[in-house]
């Protein structure tokens, strides 16, 4: 088997990743283009992965009942969102302010 490209779509387990793998090929009947997506298991020893990443799988002999591949490299990471602080200010004075000057 030759080394596939993925996306990480679970890392819920310990040092087990789930790796979604798309693939196209051409259908002869349809002639058109048909997308088809396989998930791997793979072995993550130390916990790197985050759900977004590419990584690259490698095959192995089989550590688990599912487990047959072994995370190679981390492509390119995902970006994670990290909200801004939010800072209110609370003036009683401003408030009236606001509510005194809207139209009723």
């Amino acid at each position: 088997m030759k080394p596939v490209v993925g996306m990480v779509v679970s890392n819920k387990m310990q040092k087990s990743v789930v790796v979604a793998v798309d693939r196209l090929f051409h259908h002869k009947i349809y002639n058109r283009y048909v997308k088809r997506t396989s998930k791997f298991m793979a072995h993550d020893e130390h916990n790197h992965c985050n759900i977004g990443d590419r990584v690259r799988l490698d095959p192995s002999r089989p550590l688990s009942k599912h487990k047959h591949w072994v995370v190679a490299e981390i492509l390119k990471k995902a970006r994670i969102y990290t909200p801004p602080s939010v800072v209110a200010k609370t003036d009683s004075s401003s408030n009236t302010e606001v509510l005194a000057s809207s139209p009723a």
